[in-house]
């Protein structure tokens, strides 16, 4: 018999499994189960973008391409943000296209991280960073965010988890999962901080398209000289509703670009080449798909917002990505109870707000990228749930 426990290796052994997936895969063996869970797009991805990728395989451009992505495809991505926000990045030096937004941010850490170094994370946020960092050989730290400063990321809290270990600050948003947006004059604040202390940035961008009430994403690396020290992380999942074809990429100085296209030549070779040029077909003509979806996705968020705060539980406006972040806390239930009472009672499949982070305890994370139907549907017997909850607590008294 192999002992595996003396052959894995125990660093990657003992990280948690990510807490999205957990209440996924129950809810996938139950019946009549409505799953809030999962952080997709309910669209399809717009037909002329699937045509680009079906006719570059009728061509039979099935090969790889260079391991930095297609040079037409990295001149869009670059022209595309120096459109939208302001910043210019050379595609032949400064534009590397990845495997889905998450291998970017595993190859930024890597090539940022050294052993010991420690990592400031806004929490609540998405559950890969803290894991990634973790297997970089760095240390995580957790900065909280609060309700009350609508989770933005506030310099007099981010200083004091500085030490002089201190290397690199993620940047997580628009937020996974409070929804949270930074403004300009947010990031200024940040921005100064990050100088005063000699930080590097991986600024995750991947929302970056879905912002509301007429706010607009401002990316990190627009502000004062912040492009020399970030790396920005961005894809076509959540904005193009492109998530099974698995394209990302990263924008960042050349030195920093040519360090992670080492690390992904060796890992990866290149992205997927069909994606590639769908995505190319995203970028030139698809303006018109992203406000489609954006004003979907506002509508629903509206509702969403509106019913949990007339069920009782207070919910913080969103104004970017898909999630709403309710407080369920007036429940007397911790988040992970609250999720699988309300899963086994009712069939509904909701996030544990600690699966985000322990500052995530006592919210619950629900997706909004699901039809009207869905989620009128969910909504309700989540409604039916809290009364029920609360007959059993008059019956107690």
């Amino acid at each position: 018999m192999i002992d595996y426990e003396s052959v894995i290796n125990h660093k990657i052994k003992n990280i948690k499994p990510s807490g999205i997936r957990k209440f996924f895969d129950i809810a996938s063996e139950m019946d009549n189960v409505i799953s809030l869970s999962i952080g997709e797009p309910d669209f399809n991805t717009p037909w002329h973008v699937r045509e680009a990728g079906i006719t570059s395989l009728q061509k039979g451009s099935t090969k790889y391409t260079s391991n930095r992505g297609l040079t037409a495809l990295r001149k869009e991505i670059c022209s595309y943000f120096e459109r939208k926000y302001h910043v210019e990045y050379h595609p032949e030096s400064e534009c590397l296209v990845t495997v889905g937004g998450s291998e970017a941010i595993d190859l930024a850490m890597r090539c940022l991280i050294s052993e010991g170094d420690e990592v400031l994370i806004p929490e609540p946020s998405f559950v890969c960073y803290n894991p990634l960092v973790q297997m970089a050989d760095g240390v995580p730290v957790a900065v909280e965010t609060m309700e009350e400063d609508n989770f933005k990321l506030t310099p007099q809290r981010l200083e004091k988890f500085i030490t002089p270990k201190s290397k690199v600050l993620v940047l997580p948003f628009p937020n996974n999962p409070t929804g949270a947006i930074m403004e300009k004059h947010d990031l200024e604040k940040i921005a100064e901080i990050v100088l005063k202390y000699n930080l590097f940035v991986i600024s995750d961008e991947i929302y970056a398209e879905l912002t509301y009430n007429n706010k607009h994403h401002v990316s990190f690396a627009s502000i004062g000289n912040m492009r020399e020290r970030t790396v920005v992380v961005s894809g076509f999942s959540k904005s193009y509703s492109m998530t099974g074809w698995r394209l990302g990429y990263t924008l960042a100085p050349r030195p920093l670009t040519d360090v992670m296209t080492k690390l992904h030549q060796y890992a990866i070779m290149s992205a997927p080449t069909t994606a590639q040029y769908a995505a190319i077909e995203a970028l030139k003509h698809g303006d018109n798909d992203i406000k489609k979806m954006r004003d979907e996705y506002d509508m629903r968020r509206r509702l969403v917002v509106k019913r949990f705060n007339a069920m009782g539980l207070n919910c913080f406006e969103p104004e970017g990505a898909f999630y709403a972040f309710p407080c369920i806390k007036s429940t007397g239930l911790r988040s992970e109870e609250f999720c699988t009472k309300l899963l086994k009672s009712k069939g509904v499949a909701v996030v544990p707000g600690n699966a985000f982070g322990e500052s995530g305890e006592g919210f619950v994370r629900v997706s909004y990228s699901f039809s009207i139907k869905h989620i009128t549907e969910a909504l309700k017997r989540i409604e039916e749930f809290l009364k029920e909850l609360n007959e059993e607590k008059q019956d107690e008294t």
